[in-house]
C-alpha cells in the first residue's frame, strides 16, 4: 500500500501533447470509495481533460480504479467529477476558453496535508507535431547536460 502522503500522480501526456499556459489547483467532489482507491495509487489521469457544464467544472477521464474491498458499495471508476473552484477562478477559465484552440486539462491529482485530494489543471494549447519533435530534443539536451555535471562532480 502506498503510502498517502506521497500520493503524486501525474498526466505525463498533457505535458507533450500540450503547451501549459496557466495553472489552477482545484478541489474535487469524490464518493464512496474513491479516496481509498486515491490513497492505494489506483489512479490514471490520461486523456482527462474539462469542461463546463452550467457554469460548474467538470473532469472527465480520470479513471479511480474500484476499491479492492469495497463490495457493493463500491464508486464508477470513470465518471465526471465535479471540480471545486472560486467563482473568479471559473469566469477567468470559461472566458479563456472562448479563444479557438484551448483547453483544460488534468495535470497532476495528489493529496494535501489535510489528506483531501486536489487536482492541479492546466489551460492548455495544443501542440503540433513538429513543436512535440522540437519538445523532445529540448529535453534530451537537458538530460545529457545534467548527467554531463554529474559526472565532473
Amino acid at each position: 500500500m502506498a503510502d498517502y502522503k506521497n500520493i503524486n500522480i501525474r498526466n505525463k501526456r498533457a505535458t507533450f501533447d500540450y503547451e501549459i499556459l496557466e495553472q489552477y489547483t482545484a478541489g474535487v467532489v469524490l464518493v464512496g470509495t474513491e479516496i481509498k482507491s486515491i490513497r492505494m495509487g489506483k489512479v490514471s489521469m490520461v486523456d482527462s481533460y474539462c469542461y463546463f457544464s452550467e457554469g460548474e467544472l467538470w473532469i472527465r477521464g480520470v479513471n479511480i480504479a474500484e476499491y479492492s474491498w469495497g463490495t457493493c458499495n463500491n464508486h464508477i471508476p470513470k465518471r465526471d467529477r465535479k471540480l471545486l473552484l472560486t467563482a473568479k477562478e471559473l469566469t477567468k477559465l470559461s472566458r479563456s476558453l472562448q479563444d479557438k484552440g484551448l483547453t483544460v486539462v488534468g495535470l497532476r491529482l495528489f493529496l494535501n496535508e489535510r489528506g483531501l485530494a486536489k487536482i492541479v489543471i492546466g489551460l492548455a494549447r495544443g501542440r503540433k507535431s513538429y513543436d512535440k519533435r522540437e519538445y523532445l530534443k529540448a529535453n534530451d539536451a537537458r538530460r545529457e547536460m545534467d548527467q554531463a555535471l554529474k559526472r565532473y562532480k
